[in-house]
């Protein structure tokens, strides 16, 4: 069957073989972070040959070059590693970002898995006459550049949640003079001592970057546009992610996301006060409807209760080496410090418009939102983090491989078959 599809291919591309291309025996792993990694140890496991195509020079680049140098994992180990590996004991309970990528590479190393790298999928499409997936790429080469294409049964998508980051519009930005940085380009607050640093944007990226700004003596404002969801990353000594999942096997996430704001008033009182005002959503009811991630404290509350920390309103407008609020205010700043998150790319490559929705994310919410039609597949998209990946990655590999045995079943089978009819043939 898979030869027969491949002549009609052929047949309605009469440059088909004037291309470098190749046929892949088993599923294109589009993305080379922990989904990907974690869709492929699955497949490895369950005996599915596959390909792994990665845009960048690394596994995880999105880890090893686009994030700054204190970060941690937000939650403990044992809700972040990847399935069939779990991280070395020494490990502490929120790992380093080192140690963290370090654990990426052992767990790619330790299930063989070897993507190709600097592969940048310029599209992907299904071909209905021939039921295969058409992979294109631009394959980077020192300075040489040259198309490739994969010709695959099934595709996954795991290029995740965070493929680029968003860079806001605000008027006279351009005309602002000083430094103006993604926080995907931030490292450290060391060369920003002494200066005047408007952090735009309050999640736990802004949070944190504005705490590694005061760790070195620089002065940061914080943006602080809309509502947020700021929780103590313990309470009473326990991780708040995990007493949340405790408690979510027993009580409704109402009833939770109430029992997580009192606790969190307990631990951090009356946030609102510093110019920090709560959704009327509860976290976990916003994370799982919306996608934004409260803001787990690790130190920044405590700078912005002692002023360390300048908690402003909404962006008007910039002007040269100044910044204008919507209350009026003005500031003087020596550098902008964007800490806008990131998207999704998804809909610029991939030619599909009923799984997946111009956003980026799969139509359909969790758990539901991982297998698509026609052999297509979503990995990282869960808006549930690493645990959500994981979930993804064992599902998706468990589903590929009944199709890949059953397809090798019936192949021999029609082989069996087809070897004793040219037997019986020549007895006549």
């Amino acid at each position: 069957m898979t030869m027969e599809n491949l002549f009609r291919l052929v047949d309605q591309d009469q440059d088909f073989f004037q291309r470098k291309w190749t046929l892949v025996n088993g599923p294109v792993i589009v993305g080379a972070g922990p989904s990907g990694l974690a869709t492929a140890a699955c497949l490895k496991e369950q005996g599915v040959p596959f390909v792994v195509l990665e845009r960048a020079d690394c596994i995880a680049s999105l880890w090893q070059k686009r994030t700054y140098d204190r970060l941690k994992l937000h939650l403990p180990k044992q809700f972040c590693q990847l399935p069939k590996l779990p991280f070395p004991e020494d490990f502490p309970e929120y790992p380093t970002k080192r140690q963290f990528i370090d654990y990426l590479e052992s767990y790619a190393k330790h299930f063989d898995i070897n993507p190709k790298f600097n592969e940048c999928v310029q599209s992907a499409r299904y071909d209905e006459t021939s039921g295969f997936w058409r992979v294109k790429t631009i394959v980077t080469s020192d300075s040489n550049k040259t198309e490739f294409e994969y010709v695959c049964r099934s595709l996954v998508v795991a290029t995740g949640e965070n493929a680029e980051c968003v860079l806001p519009d605000i008027e006279g930005l351009s005309e602002f003079g000083g430094e103006v940085i993604h926080a995907c380009d931030y490292k450290s607050g060391e060369k920003f001592k002494g200066q005047k640093v408007l952090v735009v944007g309050c999640g736990n990226s802004g949070m944190e970057v504005s705490l590694d700004l005061c760790n070195h003596n620089a002065s940061p404002s914080m943006v602080v546009r809309s509502s947020v969801h700021v929780l103590p990353r313990e309470i009473f000594g326990k991780s708040t992610f995990e007493l949340a999942v405790l408690m979510m096997k027993w009580l409704p996430l109402l009833l939770v996301d109430k029992l997580m704001l009192i606790l969190a008033w307990l631990v951090l009182g009356n946030i609102e006060k510093y110019g920090l005002k709560r959704p009327s959503t509860g976290p976990l009811e916003l994370k799982n409807t919306k996608g934004k991630t409260p803001v787990l404290d690790i130190g920044a509350l405590e700078k912005i209760r002692s002023g360390d920390i300048n908690v402003v309103p909404g962006i008007k407008r910039f002007s040269r080496g100044q910044v204008e609020l919507v209350n009026g205010e003005k500031l003087d700043i020596d550098s902008v410090v964007l800490a806008t998150g990131y998207r999704s790319n998804v809909p610029s490559w991939l030619q599909e418009g009923e799984f997946f929705s111009k956003n980026g994310y799969p139509k359909a919410s969790f758990p539901h939102e991982w297998k698509g039609k026609a052999g297509l597949y979503a990995a990282g998209f869960t808006r549930r983090g690493l645990s959500g990946a994981s979930s993804d990655a064992m599902r998706i590999a468990q589903d590929i491989a009944q199709v890949f045995k059953d397809e090798t079943k019936q192949l021999r089978m029609r082989t069996v078959a087809r070897h004793r009819r040219c037997i019986s043939l020549s007895q006549f």
